[in-house]
């Protein structure tokens, strides 16, 4: 049986989006979405690719600060998340994502991606970063 997971590295511009092989082992990076004015309609647009990718859950990335306080952008995610969960009916998974983005543009810049080039990816390779490390967190034994 399939088990396929979402996961979301949300920021103020982009919102990077991972998806998990069907066996739930490995994260690949799958789109970058622009942040529109209305979040309705970013909340649809990601439940319409759960649906695509027929996903069992989402994982959405929690920004604590580094001393695991909620942060205000942790506070816009977990309420985006819930409003996910709402819309979808999928169970939320938040996940802590400190750091992911900073080794995010590490991998990018080790892989020789100009700095300028970073924009495009580093939300789906930090989106990628945040599910890969959920499921090896899940993985069954």
């Amino acid at each position: 049986m399939p088990v396929r997971y979402l996961a979301l590295d949300i920021g103020t511009k982009r919102i990077g989006v991972a998806v998990s092989d069907e066996l739930g082992l490995t994260a690949q990076p799958a789109m970058t979405l622009e942040v529109r004015r209305s979040r309705r309609e970013d909340l649809r647009s990601i439940a319409r690719l759960a649906r695509k990718f027929a996903v069992v859950g989402i994982v959405v990335g929690n920004p604590l600060h580094l001393s695991g306080e909620v942060s205000s952008r942790a506070e816009k995610a977990q309420v985006f998340a819930a409003e996910l969960g709402e819309l979808t009916g999928l169970p939320i998974h938040l996940w802590d994502e400190r750091l992911t983005t900073q080794e995010a543009h590490r991998i990018l810049y080790e892989a020789g991606h100009a700095r300028q080039e970073h924009a495009k990816v580093v939300d789906q390779v930090a989106a990628t970063l945040i599910l890969q490390s959920f499921l090896d967190e899940h993985k069954t034994a």
